[in-house]
């Protein structure tokens, strides 16, 4: 049994309030923080939690938690992290882990130092599907992975220090980026190492400082691309959809607004209908389990299971400084508008030089282009070969 800090009241707050509690039976919120008092109670109130404060500290260090849940504004994170080890607490913090790689390192070795369990709690790489998609891709259905595209676009986060570039670190690329790039490093596989990435980004519509919109490309060391969309200014409700393209396979995944949950209202469901949803009439499209559907019942489950058996979670502050460097590239690439290598202090993955092509051949002198079967049944082979590189075609006719 776990008893639990939790930093934060604000949406993502609720949802680990909603997530946690009664989660596995036996882990309990004991203390809750925020910033301001009349939230703090409220909070406390909503979810039957004993203790409420406005001390960072104070709720940090209190006696009878073991555990510091982090979902807090990105600047507090790297203080609250401190805080948290030199407590000897476990520590799981929100996404982006900081807003620097340079940050990220330093909370990788604070906890790291003090020697306490760690988690990254990056909830959209433990969606139901995703989940079921990475076992599938592990387990070679789509053969290598050649391609990871994630997009996540909405209308805008919901509180006015995302907007502020001096506390979010940027705009939509760190605040989504991050989780589609962790995305593809999952499918790709996090042992491949990234690289190098290309990033476009730019205000399209919101009088801000930061970015609302950016595409980006990720190579990593194996070939493989890793590509994500983000956007803060995209009409219609969340939009969250993966693809995944393999040499013997493909996956896409539609997490959001086709859930198969839709419903017309000319008065409106008198409420709230899911995350970012624009309206409350028209063609409405609920979500049955929004935690479930959104990762945090897993990510939870997955993070004080690997605490409670004394191994690694799936996703750890290494895997947050990982994709704080990816984005700290994309950054760079924005300027410089070229690909700008991916610097990484340390790199705890493999070692491998560009994979080589799995080659079918044809006979002794040709390997396999493509094969197509025509509309009279006869198998068309597009041809190369072996030693002169000379493109081909040769044409069997159906045997029946």
């Amino acid at each position: 049994m776990h008893k639990i800090t939790l930093l934060g009241t604000g949406l993502i707050g609720q949802f680990y309030a909603a997530s946690l509690i009664g989660l596995r039976n036996r882990d309990e919120i004991k203390m809750v923080y925020s910033r301001t008092a009349e939230n703090a109670r409220k909070f406390a109130e909503k979810w039957n939690i004993p203790r409420w404060t406005t001390d960072l500290a104070e709720a940090i260090r209190d006696p009878e938690t073991d555990v510091v849940v982090i979902g807090l504004p990105n600047h507090l994170h790297k203080e609250a992290a401190l805080l948290a080890a030199e407590a000897g607490k476990a520590i799981l913090c929100t996404k982006p882990l900081a807003r620097t790689a340079e940050e990220a390192w330093d909370m990788l070795e604070m906890v790291e130092k003090a020697g306490v369990f760690h988690g990254y709690l990056e909830d959209l790489v433990y969606t139901p599907k995703t989940l079921k998609a990475l076992e599938a891709v592990r387990q070679g259905a789509l053969g290598k992975v050649l391609w990871a595209r994630s997009r996540e676009t909405h209308g805008g986060p919901h509180s006015d220090w995302f907007w502020k570039k001096e506390f979010s670190g940027g705009g939509a690329l760190i605040d989504m980026g991050c989780h589609c790039i962790e995305i593809g490093r999952n499918f790709i596989g996090k042992d491949i190492r990234p690289v190098e990435a290309m990033c476009w980004a730019d205000t399209q519509v919101h009088p801000i400082e930061a970015e609302d919109h950016a595409i980006g490309l990720v190579r990593y060391e194996n070939g493989a691309i890793g590509q994500f969309e983000v956007a803060w200014n995209f009409r219609g409700g969340m939009d969250l959809r993966d693809e995944i393209a393999g040499t013997q396979g493909t996956i896409w995944l539609n997490h959001w607004l086709r859930t198969g949950f839709e419903m017309f209202t000319a008065v409106g469901p008198q409420g709230y209908v899911a995350e970012k949803a624009e309206g409350t009439t028209g063609w409405l499209f609920p979500v049955g389990d929004e935690i479930g559907a959104l990762g945090y019942v897993h990510m939870f489950l997955d993070q004080l299971n690997a605490l409670d058996q004394g191994r690694a979670p799936m996703e750890t502050f290494y895997d947050g400084y990982v994709v704080n460097a990816i984005m700290d590239a994309c950054y760079r690439s924005v300027n410089s508008k070229r690909w700008e290598p991916v610097e990484l202090k340390e790199w705890r993955g493999g070692v491998s030089g560009e994979a080589q092509q799995a080659l079918a051949e044809y006979d002794a002198d040709h390997w396999i282009i493509k094969t197509e079967t025509m509309p009279d049944g006869s198998l068309k082979y597009i041809l190369r070969h072996k030693h002169s590189g000379e493109i081909s075609q040769k044409i069997v006719p159906p045997t029946h």
